[in-house]
């Protein structure tokens, strides 16, 4: 009999920084891989007709993040094209900078998503607030790691 476990875990790292350069707040949050985003990664298995993940957005909701979530519950701005997106071994690691007046208000939530609108959210993590000036930039680092165990 083989027992194969695999896990997946996300891991997000937030930096906000005020118009100086110099930073306001960091924080490090474990996020949730909801079911379509499984869905969508086990079709990229299978094939190459799901869009990448390529956009990423703030929200302010509270709402407890759900596995059958399909986007933030309360998004501020417009998603944002990520900045990178960079595999190695178990890991993808994405990357994406709100600049000053993106993303402004009482940040909350989070995710990632393979389209500017509409298409699939890989994951959502929800936090305590991070209020996000006008004047700030926030930079979000969101790690996903696929282990067996």
């Amino acid at each position: 009999m083989i027992n194969d476990n695999l896990k997946l875990r996300g891991d997000v790292a937030i930096v906000l920084k005020d118009k100086n350069g110099n930073v306001k707040e960091s924080r490090e949050i474990n996020n949730l891989v909801v079911t379509a985003g499984l869905t969508f990664i086990c079709s990229r298995m299978a094939g190459a007709s799901a869009g990448v993940m390529s956009h990423m957005a703030l929200g302010s909701s509270t709402t407890a993040a759900a596995a059958g979530q399909t986007d933030l519950v309360s998004i501020l701005g417009s998603r944002e094209a990520l900045d990178s997106s960079t595999a190695s071994a178990n890991t993808i690691v994405y990357t994406s900078s709100f600049e000053a007046s993106e993303g402004t208000g009482a940040v909350t939530e989070a995710g990632v998503f393979n389209a500017s609108s509409s298409g699939t959210m890989l994951c959502r993590t929800v936090f305590p607030v991070v209020n996000k000036g006008n004047d700030d930039t926030m930079s979000v680092t969101w790690t996903i790691t696929l282990t067996a165990s």
